[in-house]
């Protein structure tokens, strides 16, 4: 089977993988937008879930056989590809419609019925479950677990492993080690860390399907230049010193597609517009907690329950119609001004919608240690000795303190033109 891809080619899909592309969850992703309310800015960014788990695919087969060429020849190590490649598949299968803007109507962790090796510490069951718990859910307790053993051969490969990677915990360190290396913490990061194949993917992808150039690196330099780093018989993520730069580049990629694309004022505000509908009508639509009822749920879904819908937020959101936005901030001297303003609003009764989002360069800095469980590290060569030097990736660059505190934008949204003519005097006032 192929595929044809406008980011990278041809795709070629092996026999054992068809039942997965071809299940009902998997087939869901076609009518999952990669990035939500974007369309209503970017008008080609119509490109779906779908392609882009495929694409990560593509990706991570490329990665694998560049970095694991020496154990490729072992079953266990072509079990391990096998492991890693469902992985990159089905790390998005659990997306809600529009992505992630209507992960506030899905249910709590406990009604989701997990597996208990996946379940939260007790004190967070009641906690509201995202999409990493639905796609956990789906690959190891739903109609599409049978399709692995269809998928399967004598290499064994389990839904377990593949969801171990996914969410970054295994309990079974045996299936990930050959020769004595442990390379479960590397095909982890390859799922989800700094320079993972999800990122490789999605920031070439949205850039080409949004028109604009801020995601584009240089894709083949940076898999040329992956090293794995064995510390203690465990294998970690690396690059070689010579393509640090082409880190630094990712990284920006990735910063200026938040501020340029992902933050858009627009589809921002779409959002917020639609958990105030969720808010406003609570019964109108909820994600099932049944797996298999929540294949169902796509944007199509959705938006059929929008355009039936009499709520003012839902009508807004089928029109394209946002409050204007009347005032912007992104320092804090700003914010303290946006502060004011939005006191100002409250006093006078005046409806308005505050957007906030924040981005931040690299999970190094400023959360919780766990964000990094895994380092990435950068191999310095050195010349006449078939060793490495491996040091940590934020040692061997500076854009980690660079950018160490989080970029805020916050916004003001309300029905300007509803206003009285004394009230928009005064927030014109309080903007000067």
């Amino acid at each position: 089977m192929e595929i044809r891809d406008p980011v990278h080619g041809s795709i070629h899909i092996k026999d054992e993988e068809i039942p997965i592309i071809t299940s009902n969850f998997f087939q869901r992703l076609r009518t999952i937008k990669q990035l939500g309310f974007s369309e209503y800015v970017y008008p080609g960014a119509t490109h779906n879930r779908y392609l882009h788990s495929i694409g990560v695919m593509s990706i991570g087969t490329r990665v694998f056989d560049r970095l694991f060429t020496p154990i490729l020849e072992k079953n266990s190590g072509q079990r391990l590809k096998k492991t890693f490649k469902l992985a990159c598949l089905l790390h998005d299968i659990g997306h809600a419609p529009l992505s992630h803007a209507t992960e506030s109507a899905m249910p709590t962790i406990s009604e989701l019925k997990l597996a208990n090796k996946y379940k939260s510490l007790p004190s967070d069951l009641n906690r509201q479950a995202n999409h990493e718990d639905y796609t956990v859910k789906a690959i190891v307790d739903s109609s599409l677990t049978e399709k692995f053993a269809m998928s399967s051969d004598a290499t064994g490969v389990g839904p377990h492993a593949i969801a171990d990677l996914i969410t970054g915990n295994t309990d079974n360190l045996e299936y990930f080690t050959i020769d004595g290396i442990n390379y479960f913490p590397i095909l982890h990061q390859l799922i989800s860390s700094e320079m993972d194949c999800d990122r490789m993917d999605y920031l070439l992808r949205d850039s080409y399907f949004c028109g604009v150039s801020y995601g584009n690196f240089d894709l083949d330099w940076m898999i040329d230049n992956l090293r794995v780093c064995v510390i203690k018989n465990d294998a970690f993520l690396g690059i070689s010193e010579r393509a640090v730069v082409t880190f630094d580049d990712f990284l920006l990629s990735r910063f200026h597609m938040f501020l340029q694309v992902y933050f858009h004022y627009r589809s921002v505000c779409l959002e917020q517009l639609l958990l105030k509908y969720f808010a406003s009508a609570p019964t109108e639509y909820k994600i099932p907690a049944d797996i298999e009822q929540y294949i169902e749920h796509d944007d199509h879904f959705l938006m059929k329950v929008l355009r039936k819908s009499n709520n003012k937020y839902a009508q807004a959101i089928v029109a394209n119609n946002i409050p204007q936005k009347i005032y912007e901030s992104f320092s804090e001297k700003q914010l303290a001004q946006l502060e004011i303003i939005q006191k100002y609003l409250e006093q006078q009764g005046v409806e308005y919608i505050r957007c906030s989002t924040s981005g931040r360069l690299s999970k190094y800095q400023g959360e919780t240690e766990n964000s990094h469980k895994y380092s990435i590290h950068v191999a310095r060569d050195l010349y006449g000795n078939d060793k490495s030097l491996f040091i940590e990736i934020n040692q061997a660059t500076d854009l980690f303190n660079k950018f160490s505190k989080a970029h805020a934008v916050n916004r003001l949204h309300c029905d300007y033109n509803a206003l009285s003519n004394e009230i928009k005097r005064d927030i014109i006032n309080l903007i000067k």
